[in-house]
Protein backbone atom coordinates (compact mmCIF):
# COMPACT_ATOMS: atom_id res chain seq x y z
CA UNK A 1 0.00 0.00 0.00
CA UNK A 2 2.69 2.53 1.01
CA UNK A 3 4.19 1.37 -2.07
CA UNK A 4 1.59 2.64 -4.62
CA UNK A 5 0.91 6.19 -1.88
CA UNK A 6 4.57 6.64 -2.92
CA UNK A 7 4.50 5.86 -7.11
CA UNK A 8 1.27 8.03 -7.04
CA UNK A 9 2.49 10.57 -5.25
CA UNK A 10 5.70 10.33 -7.49
CA UNK A 11 3.58 10.54 -10.63
CA UNK A 12 1.39 13.86 -8.78
CA UNK A 13 4.90 15.34 -8.71
CA UNK A 14 6.29 14.56 -12.35
CA UNK A 15 2.84 15.57 -14.03
CA UNK A 16 2.92 19.07 -12.04
CA UNK A 17 6.40 19.63 -13.16
CA UNK A 18 5.85 18.85 -16.98
CA UNK A 19 3.15 21.28 -16.62
CA UNK A 20 5.25 23.77 -15.30
CA UNK A 21 7.95 23.43 -17.72
CA UNK A 22 5.55 24.23 -20.61
CA UNK A 23 4.55 27.50 -18.94
CA UNK A 24 6.26 30.79 -20.12
CA UNK A 25 5.44 34.45 -21.17
CA UNK A 26 2.54 34.50 -23.68
CA UNK A 27 1.35 30.90 -22.47
CA UNK A 28 -2.56 32.75 -22.13
CA UNK A 29 -4.38 34.82 -24.84
CA UNK A 30 -0.88 35.50 -26.79
CA UNK A 31 1.21 32.75 -28.03
CA UNK A 32 4.41 32.45 -30.31
CA UNK A 33 3.76 29.71 -33.27
CA UNK A 34 6.31 29.15 -36.13
CA UNK A 35 7.84 32.49 -35.55
CA UNK A 36 4.49 34.91 -35.73
CA UNK A 37 2.29 35.89 -32.91
CA UNK A 38 -1.04 33.96 -32.21
CA UNK A 39 -3.80 34.36 -29.75
CA UNK A 40 -5.47 31.10 -27.64
CA UNK A 41 -7.34 29.55 -31.03
CA UNK A 42 -4.05 29.89 -33.00
CA UNK A 43 -5.34 32.79 -35.30
CA UNK A 44 -2.64 35.04 -36.74
CA UNK A 45 -2.04 38.76 -35.12
CA UNK A 46 -1.21 42.06 -36.53
CA UNK A 47 0.28 45.33 -35.58
CA UNK A 48 -0.42 48.44 -37.43
CA UNK A 49 2.22 50.71 -38.04
CA UNK A 50 0.04 53.71 -37.29
CA UNK A 51 -0.28 52.64 -33.78
CA UNK A 52 1.77 54.68 -31.16
CA UNK A 53 3.60 53.05 -28.72
CA UNK A 54 1.25 52.10 -26.10
CA UNK A 55 -1.81 53.33 -28.14
CA UNK A 56 -4.54 51.86 -30.79
CA UNK A 57 -4.91 54.30 -33.13
CA UNK A 58 -7.62 51.48 -35.09
CA UNK A 59 -10.79 52.80 -33.68
CA UNK A 60 -14.69 53.05 -35.07
CA UNK A 61 -14.78 51.06 -38.14
CA UNK A 62 -11.52 49.76 -38.29
CA UNK A 63 -12.40 47.29 -35.49
CA UNK A 64 -15.02 45.62 -38.00
CA UNK A 65 -11.81 44.53 -39.51
CA UNK A 66 -8.73 44.37 -36.80
CA UNK A 67 -10.93 43.09 -34.26
CA UNK A 68 -8.58 43.86 -31.34
CA UNK A 69 -7.05 41.13 -28.85
CA UNK A 70 -9.31 42.23 -25.83
CA UNK A 71 -8.08 41.55 -21.99
CA UNK A 72 -9.91 40.72 -19.29
CA UNK A 73 -10.00 43.65 -16.67
CA UNK A 74 -7.79 41.73 -14.19
CA UNK A 75 -5.32 40.36 -17.02
CA UNK A 76 -1.83 40.52 -15.47
CA UNK A 77 1.41 41.63 -17.97
CA UNK A 78 4.11 39.17 -18.38
CA UNK A 79 7.41 39.71 -19.97
CA UNK A 80 6.77 41.74 -23.31
CA UNK A 81 2.94 41.18 -23.38
CA UNK A 82 1.22 44.13 -21.68
CA UNK A 83 -2.24 45.56 -21.50
CA UNK A 84 -2.67 49.21 -23.38
CA UNK A 85 -6.16 51.07 -22.36
CA UNK A 86 -7.76 51.66 -25.68
CA UNK A 87 -10.12 55.00 -26.42
CA UNK A 88 -13.37 53.07 -24.88
CA UNK A 89 -11.38 52.42 -21.77
CA UNK A 90 -11.11 48.35 -22.58
CA UNK A 91 -8.12 46.98 -22.65
CA UNK A 92 -6.33 45.12 -25.24
CA UNK A 93 -3.20 43.06 -25.65
CA UNK A 94 -0.25 44.96 -27.01
CA UNK A 95 3.42 43.11 -27.56
CA UNK A 96 6.45 45.49 -26.84
CA UNK A 97 3.97 48.27 -26.59
CA UNK A 98 2.29 47.40 -30.08
CA UNK A 99 -1.16 46.41 -29.73
CA UNK A 100 -2.18 43.30 -31.51
CA UNK A 101 -5.44 42.91 -33.55
CA UNK A 102 -6.98 39.57 -35.62
CA UNK A 103 -7.52 39.75 -39.58
CA UNK A 104 -11.87 39.52 -39.82
CA UNK A 105 -10.55 37.71 -43.64
CA UNK A 106 -8.57 35.15 -41.60
CA UNK A 107 -10.78 32.15 -41.35
CA UNK A 108 -8.51 29.33 -40.47
CA UNK A 109 -5.10 28.71 -38.35
CA UNK A 110 -2.28 29.73 -40.39
CA UNK A 111 -3.96 32.12 -42.37
CA UNK A 112 -2.00 35.31 -42.76
CA UNK A 113 -4.19 37.24 -45.38
CA UNK A 114 -3.63 40.75 -43.80
CA UNK A 115 -0.24 40.58 -44.07
CA UNK A 116 1.29 43.84 -45.31
CA UNK A 117 -2.56 45.20 -45.74
CA UNK A 118 -2.45 48.65 -47.17
CA UNK A 119 0.99 48.58 -47.05
CA UNK A 120 0.05 49.40 -42.51
CA UNK A 121 -1.04 45.73 -41.62
CA UNK A 122 1.94 42.93 -40.51
CA UNK A 123 2.24 40.21 -39.24
CA UNK A 124 3.36 40.71 -35.46
CA UNK A 125 6.53 38.34 -34.46
CA UNK A 126 8.45 37.95 -31.59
Amino acid sequence: MQKRLAALAASLVLTALAGCASMQPGSGPVKVSNGMLVDAQGMTLYTFDRDAAGKSACNGPCVAMWPPVMAAADAKTMSEFTVVKRDDGAGQWAYKGKPVYRFKDDMAVGDTKGENFRGVWHIARP
